[in-house]
């Protein structure tokens, strides 16, 4: 499967938007909204992961908006935004990162992209 593929997928469990990221911060794959993304938010978003204190005091930026995060790790991120949000999962080569909208429940779109992590992982990714 290309990566659009599993971008697709993410979408396809009822997220609004999906997108693949490098540990570069460049991006794999991505919904139309995805490709937005500049390179400078994906580097901040996979530095994010090695330090995120910083995070929490200045928001996750991603496409233009800024998030409130609600708790990072080492492995994922979760911010809101409003009603909807964002879910970001790191893997071993790259970052698997959901948005999701009021339609949605945040332990729904964070199971969903953790899900497509572990697969990725799994699969040497």
């Amino acid at each position: 499967m290309s990566w659009q593929g599993y971008t697709d997928q993410l979408v396809g469990h009822e997220l609004t938007h999906g997108m693949i990221i490098g540990m570069d911060g460049n991006v794999w794959s991505s919904t139309p909204l995805g490709c937005r993304l500049g390179l400078r938010e994906g580097m901040c978003l996979v530095e994010a992961f090695n330090d995120p204190v910083g995070i929490y005091d200045n928001g996750l930026n991603l496409m233009g908006f800024r998030y409130i995060v609600l708790r990072a790790g080492d492995r994922a991120i979760y911010a809101k935004r409003g009603a909807g949000g964002v879910a970001a999962v790191k893997t071993g080569k790259c970052i698997v990162v959901g948005i999701y909208d009021e339609h949605v429940q945040p332990g729904q779109a964070n199971v969903v992209v953790e899900k497509m992590a572990d697969y990725l992982i799994e699969n040497g990714y």
